[in-house]
């Protein structure tokens, strides 16, 4: 590997994999050890082309939920079916994983300051800023550098925007997927809420059961649905849906 070669937003792809091993490391008792990850349609993930790939899930945790992803997404690509046993894979990650973040969020710490290293795409959120609601514009570089990522690799979102359940999906993941005609993988994740505090960062309770479901890709047609529609569709997908009664 060349020392200097960087990643599309200029993050050196070796300290970043540095990084990627010891987060990794620090972080995988939460999900094989203090708690269980549960994994399902792992298998999926060895199926996907190396980009324009979109995972849409609901979200419990700032940073467990993601972080947990990446130590899935990577146990199955290096032959591990529906478990992270094994860290290893830890040695070998895939480097153009990305995750859509908020800006105030990834800034707001030394810690997170160096998760963003690993493969942020930090976005201005348009309706909520330090705990209160605001309005503003779309940050025409935040979109593009979403695009940029989806071109270069897979990209992992969050499309309702907050931890809160049943809270909204924002439009705005639809529009992407409109522009970029990206295979869309809904994922819905459960137990994380128990597991850790709302940062993701500390543990809350321990022997917690969490859970990982990797569906199958949405079927879109990109030129005729409608925003509303894709959507509707990422909203029941990830189960966020008024009827869909889930653990807290």
């Amino acid at each position: 590997m060349n020392f200097l070669k960087k990643d599309i937003f200029g993050n050196i792809l070796i300290i970043k994999k540095l990084l990627i091993i010891i987060l990794g490391s620090l972080s995988y008792r939460r999900f094989n050890g203090i708690n269980k990850l549960t994994i399902i349609g792992g298998e999926r993930i060895k199926k996907l082309p190396n980009k324009n790939v979109l995972f849409v899930s609901n979200h419990q945790t700032y940073f467990a939920d993601a972080t947990a992803m990446i130590h899935v997404f990577n146990a199955s690509l290096n032959g591990r079916t529906n478990t992270i046993k094994n860290l290893t894979y830890l040695f070998k990650p895939k480097l153009n994983i990305y995750f859509i973040a908020a800006k105030e969020t990834m800034k707001s710490g030394w810690l997170p300051k160096i998760l963003a290293y690993t493969g942020a795409v930090s976005i201005g959120r348009t309706w909520r800023e330090n705990g209160k609601e605001i309005k503003r514009e779309i940050d025409n570089k935040d979109v593009e550098n979403v695009n940029l990522a989806l071109k270069s690799g897979w990209v992992i979102t969050f499309p309702q925007g907050t931890t809160k359940p049943w809270s909204p999906v924002r439009k705005g993941t639809a529009f992407i997927i409109k522009k970029n005609k990206p295979i869309v993988i809904p994922i819905t994740i459960d137990g994380f809420r128990r597991s850790f505090d709302k940062t993701g960062l500390f543990i809350k309770k321990k022997g917690v059961q969490q859970t990982m479901t990797i569906k199958k890709p949405l079927v879109i047609d990109y030129s005729k649905e409608s925003i509303e529609n894709i959507t509707q569709k990422i909203t029941k997908a990830i189960e966020q849906e008024s009827q869909h009664i889930k653990s807290p």
